[in-house]
């Protein structure tokens, strides 16, 4: 099997968040690989992989960094993959890394997520996936009316819950 999806974080110190990429792909049935690649401190690394993941059979790379992040944009610089940036929320409140990965120069692209939305990021590499792939665009379709059907249960839930004053 090999990978599709390549979750790379600046830092270990990154997983907790990154998890929630990673347990969305594998629920999808994705695969994916998982590499802690620096853009300062293994600049040469980050160049090898950028360079040749295409050729690796990877289609999208999710890019995780806090605080200067610029591992998303590098990696942007150097392929023509879709890259999908997840601000850190390591300083700042994770406002550096979301900035830092939002004002990218014209001609490198990075899609960016929420601070630690790295779930989202996921979602997002499943839809570029989907579009060639019929039968992972029915799973997106599926997950989707999932979601819909998840609020209306909670509204059902939240009618019952009685308060004095609460009307309706």
């Amino acid at each position: 099997m090999e990978p599709k999806v390549s979750i790379i974080m600046g830092s270990t110190s990154d997983l907790p968040v990154m998890e929630a990429a990673a347990k969305y792909l594998n629920e999808m049935k994705i695969p994916f690989e998982m590499n802690a690649l620096s853009a300062h401190r293994t600049p040469e690394k980050v160049e090898e992989f950028a360079r040749n993941a295409q050729k690796r059979g990877i289609h999208v790379i999710i890019a995780a960094a806090g605080m200067a992040a610029h591992l998303p944009g590098v990696i942007a610089a150097m392929t023509t993959l879709p890259v999908i940036g997840v601000p850190i929320k390591a300083s700042l409140e994770g406002l550096d890394a979301m900035l830092a990965i939002l004002q990218m120069p014209p001609g490198i692209p990075v899609a960016t997520v929420a601070i630690n939305g790295a779930q989202n990021a996921a979602i997002l590499a499943v839809e570029i996936l989907a579009i060639n792939d019929p039968e992972l665009h029915q799973k997106m379709l599926d997950f989707k009316e999932d979601l819909k059907i998840k609020v209306v249960k909670a509204n059902e839930e939240l009618a019952k819950i009685s308060y004095e004053y609460k009307v309706g």
